[in-house]
């Protein structure tokens, strides 16, 4: 089993660019989405992160729209949170609920699009390298690198426990299949942090003190895309700037 941005960063038109520079791309959108005004700062930056991710960069437009309608649910209900009093009266609005909830909404939504347009452009493989080139501590790297391998083995222990299920006719109703899904969760964290922990003790057992060393692939920087990121980038801070 496999992930479907991770397949989509590999299949992707920019996957032969440098990581820098897409985190140039992507950390600058991100910056102009929390600092601009949500309009028409955060909607610029959002219908930029969209046309680069669908266009250019190739991705496949289901795929870019499953991975935000998760995030876009979690935002819409803290934009809720956000809006609602509670006091000796009842639930009530905020005085100013819909332009609070709007610039929430925007700012959250403009930012979660520019980091997909990373994650579906950017393997883990080519963004880990990339950050400890950048001076990121390395605890925060290998902690990544980690979790980006246990969710493989969470996938594949997910997929052999619920054929399983399924073989017995663990889903042949709805009683059954509550039971069958709380059965599955238990034993897939079971067999994760066992996993996880001979993992550890194999490698403790090997002196591993430090980080595992690879040699990544060399992608060299594309002055042309650079110099398109910042022209793009003080586009978007001019106009945004101008319209407000």
């Amino acid at each position: 089993m496999s992930l479907a941005i991770d397949d989509a960063a590999w299949a992707s038109a920019w996957r032969r660019r440098s990581p820098a520079d897409k985190l140039l791309l992507c950390g600058g959108l991100v910056g102009c989405a929390l600092v601009l005004p949500a309009w028409p700062g955060s909607v610029l930056v959002a219908l930029a992160a969209v046309v680069l991710a669908l266009g250019p960069a190739r991705v496949p437009a289901r795929t870019f729209a499953r991975a935000v309608r998760w995030p876009l649910a979690f935002v819409v209900v803290g934009a809720l949170t956000a809006v609602v009093t509670v006091d000796g009266g009842g639930l009530g609005w905020t005085p100013d609920a819909p332009a609070r909830a709007g610039s929430l909404v925007g700012h959250a939504v403009a930012g979660g699009a520019a980091v997909l347009l990373l994650a579906t452009t950017t393997p883990m493989s080519d963004l880990l390298p990339a950050l400890q080139r950048l001076r990121v501590p390395a605890a925060v790297t290998e902690v990544a690198s980690v979790t980006y391998r246990l969710l493989f083995l969470l996938l594949d222990g997910l997929r052999t426990i619920r054929e399983a299920q399924a073989a017995r006719m663990g889903h042949s109703s709805t009683r059954r299949s509550l039971r069958s899904s709380g059965v599955l969760a238990a034993a897939v964290l079971t067999r994760s942090w066992d996993r996880a922990r001979r993992l550890q003790e194999g490698l403790a057992g090997r002196g591993m003190e430090t980080g595992l060393r690879v040699l990544p692939e060399a992608l060299p920087s594309s002055r042309r895309f650079v110099a398109a990121t910042l022209a793009g980038l003080t586009g978007l801070v001019a106009v945004s700037l101008a319209v407000a």
